[in-house]
């Protein structure tokens, strides 16, 4: 296994070390920031959630500069995304951590699943497809969003702009487009899957 594969995969074993920061009750004490009491314990996730981001674009980084692209990866990659934004909207939607975020979660994690679906069927026709640049920009959108929620809208909380809401929303634009998009440029190959 090639160095970003090794990379996607330490992604995926991160989810749950940022849901134990998250979900379980950790006595790690409160922090006061922009006249909210924010759990040291959530920050400490949000920044694991940032770290476990932040190998996505390593791993791609990697792949392409010393031509490691493989077939495994392109699996890998897209699939490590998604187990890593879904584990955080859970997240977002349990803690109650901003308003919207239950249809926001069911609009992303439901294009997931479709869009993953695809993707195994176009596999069993022995296409792999790799992610396309909305795909990309869906992803980045995403993540942004989360960690501006996860981070309880620090700095922006301090001027009163509500950058993490906006994110949210732009995320879940994007989520759409990309998503129809992808059907769009692989219908003919869904169609005529057997």
């Amino acid at each position: 296994m090639n160095l970003p594969n090794k990379i996607t995969i330490s992604r995926i074993f991160l989810i749950p070390v940022f849901l134990i920061f998250m979900m379980v009750p950790l006595p790690f004490g409160t922090v006061e920031a922009a006249g909210k009491e924010i759990p040291i314990a959530h920050l400490l996730g949000a920044a694991l959630f940032i770290i476990a981001s932040t190998t996505d674009w390593i791993d791609g980084y990697y792949a392409r500069k010393y031509d490691l692209v493989t077939n495994l990866g392109k699996f890998l990659d897209p699939l490590a995304d998604k187990l890593l934004v879904s584990a955080a909207l859970v997240a977002i939607v349990d803690l109650d951590l901003i308003a919207g975020a239950g249809w926001a979660a069911i609009i992303i994690i439901s294009r997931e699943f479709a869009i993953t679906g695809l993707r195994l069927v176009l596999a069993g026709e022995g296409e792999v497809v790799a992610a396309n640049m909305l795909g990309k920009i869906k992803t980045w959108t995403q993540i942004l969003a989360i960690s501006a929620i996860l981070l309880y809208n620090l700095p922006f909380e301090w001027v009163s702009i509500p950058f993490a809401s906006v994110m949210l929303w732009v995320s879940v634009i994007f989520t759409v487009i990309s998503g129809w998009d992808y059907f769009a440029k692989n219908k003919q190959a869904f169609v005529n899957s057997k």
